[in-house]
């Protein structure tokens, strides 16, 4: 038995790329991991800024694709801000993040998550994920915080530290949603601030309704990359009125509006999306129907193809949720990491953009003295995980 896995296994990095090669039918020199594409208005609407002089953080479209955001997700409040970072960085000074507290992240996620954290100077407490989601482990998290955690004056301590804990970041990661539900139970019997990081799921839902709209606010992306892009840009979802004013206000310099006068009344962020961003991001919405079709009739294609090889596995959604797929994956069947660099080699090496997940938090030279609670999945994931080209154009 372990003879015939060795075979399996040996050649399975041949069988990838072949199943790549032919799924994705290369006439190119080179497939990337996820591009944009601007199929629909964004000339028009991109012209329309340029012949109007209207570029910068105010115009038009500013307003109509805060509004158009709204309405797509469901959320009371959207406001559009430069990119995720920044929309998570305000999501997490709104919500109380001091200098010095801590903050629960997972330790399997794209390192803005840990930044928006510093950024507060809080501190990242980095947890585990589980298989099922890619994301936070709510069972790992209740245990955790069960040996860790103490509530004194309904906030929380950690009993190692004597540090706060304010909030919980769960992660929507490659737009696959966790299970926010039991996420949002613990941070409520804990005394935690609920932020998601929304970054990678805009056209995500779990249970039906949008990702985001769980925690007290929540951070969306639109980079280059993303399901949607506005060149670079991001945006805060609330359901809080107060919350939305105050971030609208950070985000334009905490600058009291005025014909002519320049009056701040506190620290303030230049953090808001200028208007010929937001055109792109007007036009892009306008296709989201067509994008998710593309990307789930895609994403069933690789389901299918990589369920006839041995010793991997296509990621597919959790059965509580239905995905955006942004990035899709595939999982060996055990950690191996030196045939997961055999398939990223051979792959990129022959014009097919692949890529490892992200380098675990807890591993990057800045963050490496961060708490942290046993990473055995995330470990395990990273050992086992590729993403595979994503876009919706394939």
């Amino acid at each position: 038995m372990v003879i015939i896995v060795l075979i399996i296994m040996s050649q399975l990095h041949e069988k990838i790329f072949q199943a790549l090669k032919i799924l994705l039918n290369i006439e190119q020199n080179f497939i990337p991991l996820h591009e944009p594409s601007f199929d629909g208005k964004e000339w028009q609407y991109v012209k329309e800024c340029l012949g109007t002089g209207w570029v910068s953080t105010a115009g038009k479209f500013v307003d109509e694709f805060e509004l158009q955001l709204a309405q797509y997700t469901r959320s009371k409040y959207a406001i559009a801000v430069v990119n995720g970072t920044s929309a998570l960085h305000i999501c997490l000074k709104l919500a109380g993040v001091k200098p010095n507290d801590e903050v629960i992240i997972p330790a399997l996620t794209f390192v803005a998550t840990a930044n928006a954290v510093s950024y507060c100077s809080a501190i990242p407490h980095f947890v585990d994920s589980e298989e099922k989601t890619l994301g936070l482990d709510p069972v790992k998290l209740e245990k955790y915080l069960e040996i860790i955690a103490e509530i004194d004056n309904n906030e929380c301590f950690n009993k190692n530290t004597g540090r706060r804990i304010k909030a919980v970041v769960p992660v929507h990661t490659f737009g696959h949603p966790v299970d926010i539900d039991y996420i949002k139970e613990i941070c409520n019997n804990f005394s935690v601030v609920l932020i998601e990081d929304a970054a990678e799921s805009l056209g995500s839902f779990y249970k039906k309704r949008h990702t985001g709209l769980d925690g007290l606010m929540s951070a969306l992306s639109f980079n280059g990359n993303k399901i949607i892009s506005t060149g670079g840009g991001g945006a805060i979802l609330t359901n809080d009125e107060s919350l939305a004013k105050q971030a609208r206000h950070l985000t334009t310099t905490a600058k009291i509006p005025h014909k002519w006068e320049y009056i701040h009344d506190e620290l303030g962020y230049n953090y808001r999306m200028p208007n010929i961003n937001a055109a792109l991001g007007c036009a892009q919405l306008e296709q989201m129907t067509g994008i998710l079709q593309c990307k789930r009739y895609l994403a069933k294609r690789y389901e299918k193809v990589f369920n006839e090889i041995q010793g991997v596995r296509f990621f597919t959604e959790p059965e509580f949720a239905k995905s955006n797929y942004w990035l899709n994956c595939i999982l060996l069947d055990i950690p191996d990491l030196e045939l997961r660099d055999k398939i990223l080699k051979i792959t990129n090496e022959n014009g097919i953009m692949t890529r490892p997940t992200w380098t675990l938090l807890n591993q990057l030279p800045m963050y490496k003295d961060c708490p942290k609670m046993t990473l055995t999945t995330a470990e395990k994931l990273s050992a086992r995980l590729i993403n595979i080209p994503s876009s919706a154009n394939l």
